[in-house]
């Protein structure tokens, strides 16, 4: 038995998510799989126990976004846990590398894969970002120290995760992993890229316009909860001066004012190493 669980989050996407699962039921090391799905309208839940009836379905009631990959973690019992969205899977070996460096990296909380993006199996740019981060490779870590990921490309330390607190209710979706990475390094955990720990995503290029106003709603909000003052100042001076002559930084604005005041009431104040971190990045 594999010790990586996978959580798989969707939301009306029925024929995507049987299709993805019909890739992580195969893989060689026949992991536990837990799906949340966010409240779909389409029948996802009742058509994923139908078909694949050793997976076990967790049908939310309303739409959690990013966070209801916490919840399918708490549902797991094994010491890592993988993340995979309904149009992302894993390579055959991926979960066996990442149980490898686990294993041998006890201070690593969180993997960032290697992402191959559609059936051309094109680099997702964010690898190379990621491999040539500046903060370098730590000697107890197997890759680049890296504070983002994606991720349904990503394999967490599961206790580590949960203690950090997974991912924000705040954010639901978007940027939502800048958070995590964040907090577990605030924790002592390391984050790490890792080339050879392999997943595939195949993405819905639809909705291009409302994903760039959640991300950068996102990347504003996580400014707020964990920045210091002047950062949280000079980063909200410049999106409202943007939004002047600029109708995208409006709607940014407009999404994260009603959720200002509770990113005040939950701020925390990093430790300098990691506040150091974010400011090389």
């Amino acid at each position: 038995m594999t010790a990586t669980g996978i959580v798989l989050i969707t939301r009306d996407r029925r024929e995507r998510t049987l299709r993805t699962l019909g890739v992580l039921t195969a893989l060689p090391q026949r992991p536990p799989i837990v799906v949340v799905d966010n409240a779909s309208a389409d029948g996802t839940a009742d058509a994923v126990r139908h078909h694949h009836p050793h997976v076990r379905v967790v049908r939310a009631h309303k739409n959690h976004g990013a966070p209801a990959r916490t919840l399918g973690a708490r549902m797991l019992a094994t010491p890592y846990v993988a993340f995979s969205d309904d149009d992302s899977w894993w390579a055959p070996d991926a979960l066996t590398r990442a149980e490898e460096h686990f294993a041998r990296s006890p201070r690593l909380g969180l993997i960032a894969a290697r992402t191959l993006v559609g059936p051309e199996q094109t680099e997702d740019p964010l690898n190379e970002v990621l491999a040539t981060s500046p903060l370098g490779t730590a000697a107890d870590l197997p890759g680049p120290s890296v504070l983002g990921f994606l991720a349904c490309a990503s394999v967490v330390r599961r206790n580590a995760f949960l203690a950090a607190g997974g991912y924000s209710e705040l954010l639901h979706f978007g940027a939502e992993e800048t958070l995590l990475a964040i907090d577990l390094a605030a924790a002592g955990w390391g984050v790490a890229y890792c080339a050879d720990v392999v997943a595939h995503h195949h993405p819905d290029r639809g909705g291009r316009l409302g994903r760039e106003i959640r991300l950068r709603r996102n990347t504003l909000l996580t400014t707020w909860l964990r920045r210091p003052w002047p950062v949280v100042a000079a980063d909200t001076a410049a999106l409202a001066l943007a939004a002047r002559t600029d109708p995208g930084a409006r709607r940014v604005l407009a999404a994260a004012a009603p959720k200002l005041l509770t990113a005040m009431g939950n701020r925390r104040r990093l430790p300098g190493r990691v506040e150091h971190d974010l400011t090389l990045l």
